[in-house]
């Protein structure tokens, strides 16, 4: 393998501690609003983008995703996309092996932590103003939308995050089930031991509303390549 050309991810530090996790004004499946424990952990600042993944297709001889030719997604800057969860998982894998560090997708818990920002009540990654009241929703996503925008443009959330709920839908390591939050463990939780869909976090460019708020969540069948859906990595604290 080409390991010389792995470019180790930017991560920002996100501390350990409970949040409230869900929204009490949100769709059922957010509900009931619990209290959740999460160690600390590395997330990435940015999505994956096509640059980092032309490595690992590059280093591993993997297929090409369906949008790899297309203008609208070719950007090297910009994330890859219709990569569906088992290849995103192979990506962490790859990663993994390269830096010598785990990298891992993150669960549903530590993807609403982060993007909440420390601010646990907040629907949004910036706070609680609706997007087409806030300035750079409308400088970014007005006008005709073909595809994502190339990575770090916007400005990130507190914890240092780019494009946490915006962009494309992230994919999070667990199996989703609507009424997980009734038993959910209090700690460290990872999602149902099985299931039909995998979960996934995050607005995405080609819908109406763009930018999703922080509590919402998603899913879809893991062999599915979307053109709305990517990831980004988190890595365990050494």
């Amino acid at each position: 393998m080409a390991m010389n050309k792995i470019v180790e991810p930017c991560c920002v530090l996100i501390p350990a501690g409970s949040f409230a996790m869900g929204c009490a004004t949100g769709r059922d499946d957010e509900q009931p609003v619990h209290r959740v424990w999460t160690d600390a952990f590395e997330m990435a600042v940015f999505q994956v983008r096509n640059s980092d993944w032309a490595a690992f297709m590059e280093a591993t001889a993997h297929p090409a995703p369906p949008e790899w030719g297309n203008p609208d997604f070719s950007h090297p800057d910009q994330p890859v996309v219709a990569v569906n969860w088992t290849e995103a998982d192979q990506y962490c894998r790859w990663l993994s092996q390269g830096c010598g560090r785990r990298y891992r997708l993150p669960t549903e818990a530590e993807w609403e932590k982060a993007a909440k920002g420390g601010r646990e009540n907040a629907l949004y990654a910036w706070g609680d103003e609706p997007p087409k009241a806030h300035d750079e929703y409308i400088r970014r996503w007005t006008g005709n939308v073909s595809g994502p925008l190339p990575v770090g443009q916007g400005t990130p959330n507190p914890f240092g995050l780019y494009d946490i709920c915006e962009n494309v839908h992230e994919w999070c390591s667990d199996w989703y089930s609507r009424d997980y939050y009734g038993d959910s463990p209090e700690s460290n939780p990872t999602g149902p031991a099985s299931g039909e869909r995998r979960a996934s976090r995050g607005g995405a460019w080609r819908h109406h509303m763009k930018v999703s708020r922080c509590a919402a969540r998603s899913s879809i069948p893991q062999a599915f390549q979307y053109a709305d859906y990517g990831f980004r990595v988190v890595r365990d604290v050494l």
